[in-house]
C-alpha cells in the first residue's frame, strides 16, 4: 500500500500490487464485498497499481484512535501486512489497547530506536571521511592518494587509515544491521 486518505465514507487506497497474473488480482477485487470500487492505475508485466475504494478495516480504526500516524509503504504478503511506524512508547501501549479492543490479531517484530547517523561516527571520524569524500578519495578513479588525504589533514597516512577504517566499519555494520532488520520484517517472497 503506497498511500491512503480517509473520506467520510470510505476509505481509498492506493495498492502496487507484484504479481504475473493481474488479471485474477482484479477478479478478486470485483468479487470482494469489502471492496466499494477500484480504477486500474497501470499495469505491466510485473504487476497492477490500482486505487480502491473500501470500509476502513478494523485495525486501522485502532491504530487511528490510539493516535498512530499511518506511515508508507505498508506491505501486505500472504495476507499478513507489515506496518513500520514511530511512536512513544505511551502510543505503542495504547495501540496493543486499542488492537486487543478491536480484536484484531498482531505480532511486533521489532522494536528499535533510532539512531542519527551522524551520532554513529567520532567527530574525528565524520571529520576525515568528509575530507576523503570532498577530496575524491572514494571517486573511482581516486581523486586523491591516502598519502594527498593524510598531508591535508597534517596526519600520518596510517593514522588516516586507521580513522577511515574505523569509520567505514561502523557505517557497513550498520547498514548491514538495518538490511537485514528490513529484510526480517518483509520475510521471505
Amino acid at each position: 500500500m503506497l498511500t491512503s486518505h480517509r473520506t467520510e465514507e470510505a476509505l481509498q487506497v492506493v495498492v502496487d500490487a507484484k504479481t504475473s497474473d493481474s488479471a485474477a488480482l482484479l477478479r478478486t477485487l470485483d468479487e470482494a464485498p469489502e471492496v466499494r470500487s477500484y480504477e486500474v492505475l497501470r499495469t505491466d508485466n510485473q504487476g497492477v497499481l490500482v486505487q480502491l475504494e473500501t470500509a476502513e478495516h478494523a485495525p486501522r480504526v485502532a491504530a487511528r484512535t490510539a493516535g498512530m500516524l499511518p506511515q508508507y509503504p505498508m506491505v501486505l504478503r500472504d495476507g499478513r501486512l507489515t506496518v513500520e511506524t514511530i511512536v512513544s512508547w505511551e502510543r505503542l501501549s495504547q495501540l496493543r489497547t486499542e488492537f486487543d479492543r478491536a480484536d484484531v490479531s498482531f505480532e511486533v517484530l521489532s522494536i528499535t530506536q533510532s539512531v542519527e547517523m551522524t551520532d554513529l561516527l567520532t567527530d574525528r571520524q565524520w571529520e576525515v571521511l568528509t575530507e576523503a569524500i570532498e577530496r575524491g578519495y572514494y571517486d573511482t578513479p581516486r581523486g586523491c592518494s591516502l598519502s594527498e588525504l593524510a598531508a591535508e589533514l597534517d596526519v600520518n597516512p596510517s593514522a588516516a587509515s586507521g580513522v577511515l577504517h574505523r569509520a567505514e566499519e561502523r557505517i557497513v555494520k550498520a547498514f548491514v544491521a538495518d538490511a537485514r532488520r528490513s529484510d526480517e520484517r518483509l520475510g521471505p517472497d
